[in-house]
């Protein structure tokens, strides 16, 4: 190992990339040790930033932008009918709602005619599921909502 040649840049790059990756690493980790009150854990969750997406929302009121995501269970109910054929959503259906301050993107990569408002900064995450054995107060639903 030649510690005055070129090979210092190299070593110095790489323990530099490996910390990084390694902080990345824990700090996903960290996220799904998180439990809200009431039992409800983030990491009944893990996995939910591939969902499928049921809807995107806006409301001035609030000056939010949402996202909602269903997970499989809640996805194949909604195919079905639920809850418009009178059956209820079955228990291990969770829904993700992500929220954004949203902002104005003033310079678009593209021709635009008009702003385009797109998700700022993030402001919560809430997490709903039904399972009526652990949640029988509220219909089988249990909801927590975490501010960021």
């Amino acid at each position: 190992m030649n510690i005055k040649g070129k090979n210092v840049p190299a070593i110095v790059i790489v323990l530099v990339c490996l910390a990084v990756f390694v902080s990345l690493a824990l700090a996903a980790q960290d996220r799904y040790t998180l439990k809200v009150p009431n039992g409800l854990a983030f990491s009944e969750f893990k996995g939910y930033e591939d969902w499928q997406v049921v809807a995107p929302s806006q409301t001035d009121a609030q000056n939010v932008m949402r996202v909602i995501l269903a997970n499989p269970v809640m996805m194949k109910a909604y195919r079905e009918g639920v809850p418009g054929n009178g059956k209820p959503f079955p228990n291990g259906s969770k829904i993700a709602k992500i929220e954004w301050q949203p902002k104005k993107l003033t310079e678009a990569p593209f021709s635009a005619s008009t702003p385009d408002t797109v998700p700022g900064p993030l402001t919560a995450v809430e997490f709903i599921e039904k399972d009526a054995k652990r949640f029988p107060d509220s219909n089988g639903w249990g909801i927590r909502r975490v501010q960021i």
